[in-house]
């Protein structure tokens, strides 16, 4: 079967970033799929492809839209998944669709090209690997600190999306689960009013009004004094999850998820060796 799904990655916003193969990709495609069909196009409008079908794929209909498009391509016609801008599946819809097609034998040619994180992670002056990539942020601020708390410790460069409205909440709360960190905010990649906002956690000097749109957040790995030793993460965790009141199961079953190599055997002997010690 020559037919497949092209998971095809589009510019952020200057036109000029569109590769000769997603070009090609996106002639080649009979169906569309994108989380916006209007703007996907209008994409395809300005880069003179037309005559195709659209079908919109997104967080809420993803798992129905899989059958319909598994169907397509096993009659021999091609599909192409893109984003609203930039990489598909980066914190946009398309990993359930993907991972279908892989368990139903179906091709999956990524094609790719333009990343907002990667181009923030470019220009941004701290470290760009090792990086973790947590997309959107959860809202709550419980759970917000969940998802920073595990790479306290860690030499790592976190990266995510936030919205302005929320900008500020996130860096604050990264300051009290991280420590002093530095970090940039990346915005407009790539289009007329680019900006790269650069600070550091412990002075966040942000004037919140003249915030817009979405940004690409790095924030930078920890200094030396502050990195730790994978038992002693492996520790914290276990204080951590046993405050919240989780039973012994349960601490292992989160410790297990954040952190890797530790089997729960292990977690067990040290959860045990921490209850034995004196004090």
């Amino acid at each position: 079967m020559n037919s497949a799904l092209w998971v095809v990655a589009i510019p952020l916003g200057n036109l000029g970033d569109i590769t000769s193969r997603a070009v090609e990709a996106l002639n080649r495609a009979h169906l569309i799929l994108a989380e916006d069909t209007r703007r996907a196009g209008m994409l395809l409008k300005s880069l003179g492809i037309t005559g195709k079908d659209f079908l919109s794929l997104h967080e809420h209909n993803e798992t129905r839209r899989m059958h319909q498009v598994a169907s397509r391509i096993r009659q021999g016609f091609d599909c192409a998944l893109i984003s609203d801008a930039g990489t598909p599946l980066m914190a946009d819809p398309g990993y359930h669709l993907v991972r279908y097609c892989c368990d139903q034998g179906i091709r999956v040619v990524p094609v790719p090209g333009p990343c907002s994180f990667l181009a923030a992670l470019m220009a941004c002056g701290l470290p760009p690997y090792p990086f973790v990539f947590l997309g959107f942020v959860p809202r709550r601020r419980a759970e917000l600190e969940k998802a920073f708390f595990p790479w306290k410790h860690h030499p790592v460069t976190l990266v995510f999306f936030e919205r302005k409205n929320r900008i500020l909440t996130a860096l604050k709360t990264a300051f009290h689960v991280l420590g002093n960190r530095e970090f940039c905010l990346a915005r407009e990649l790539t289009k007329k009013h680019e900006e790269f906002i650069r600070g550091t956690l412990e002075t966040i000097d942000l004037d919140q009004a003249a915030l817009l749109g979405e940004f690409t957040v790095i924030i930078g790995p920890p200094g030396p004094e502050n990195i730790k030793s994978d038992s002693e993460v492996v520790k914290s965790l276990i204080m951590s999850y046993s405050h919240q009141g989780f039973k012994p199961r349960e601490v292992v079953q989160h410790v297990q998820k954040q952190v890797k190599g530790w089997s729960g055997k292990s977690i067990y002997a040290l959860m045990h060796q921490m209850q034995s010690k004196p004090g």
